[in-house]
């Protein structure tokens, strides 16, 4: 695949929410612990993720556990997955390159727009202090919340709801990230970032560009990086 331009989505005709622990996914963990490490080198740090904190959490979490129990095997595939409810979890390297594109060095309080299985917020807890993370749609957003307990991840916080809206009562953020393509950058996202802060996600319909958002006092700076396809994000952002 041409690592300009990253397929984030793909239709699926099964649908599979069997999530949890099976004897084989708890017994295989230094076979996952090693499949991790290939994922990193081969598929993130081979394509240009250089940040060293980025790298790190990916070779830790273990994404075997937020996928399906069916789709273990290939959790650390290059390509997405689907977790039920018409969603997916996102290419291993597209996490490394939007966790790198936040600039994060630790210490921050991060908001993350669609939580999907709670994957791309584990992995901005490795680096963030707290990280607060929206999915509109209910099942996934308690299933998250508890597999996130479940694996030790007190700092994160999980909220059944529309994302577009923010989280007003925890902000100002230093990064909000958006796993969910906008038809545009949603007003009430830049408001909620701190000075200097960044907010990056994927704008468009059909076609999609990840753009990363920099706030610099009352004006905003916008750039794009990279070509993708993700889920279309709903709710009022479509009024």
């Amino acid at each position: 695949m041409d690592p300009g331009v990253v397929m984030v989505w793909m239709p699926w005709l099964v649908v599979l929410t069997a999530f949890g622990c099976s004897s084989a996914r708890d017994g295989d963990e230094p076979a996952f612990a090693r499949a991790r490490a290939e994922m990193v080198a081969a598929q993130i740090a081979a394509r240009g993720v250089r940040d060293e904190r980025t790298l790190a959490a990916m070779r830790k979490v273990p994404r075997h556990l937020f996928v399906p129990a069916a789709l273990a095997g290939q959790a650390y595939e290059d390509h997405p997955l689907p977790i039920g409810h018409g969603q997916t979890i996102s290419q291993p390297y597209i996490v490394g390159f939007m966790t790198e594109a936040l600039a994060l060095r630790g210490g921050e309080a991060v908001l993350e727009v669609g939580t999907g299985s709670g994957y791309q917020a584990a992995v901005l807890a490795e680096i963030a202090a707290k990280v607060h993370t929206i999915e509109i749609v209910a099942p996934l957003a308690a299933e998250a919340g508890e597999r996130l307990r479940r694996l030790g991840y007190e700092t994160v916080q999980v909220r059944a709801g529309d994302g577009y809206l923010g989280w007003p009562e925890k902000a100002p953020f230093d990064a909000i990230m958006v796993t969910a393509a906008a038809p545009r950058i949603p007003e009430p996202l830049k408001q909620q970032l701190k000075d200097g802060g960044r907010l990056i996600l994927p704008v468009g319909d059909e076609w999609q560009e990840l753009v990363v958002v920099t706030r610099r006092g009352g004006t905003f700076e916008e750039t794009r990086v990279l070509a993708v396809r993700f889920v279309p994000m709903t709710g009022k952002v479509r009024q």
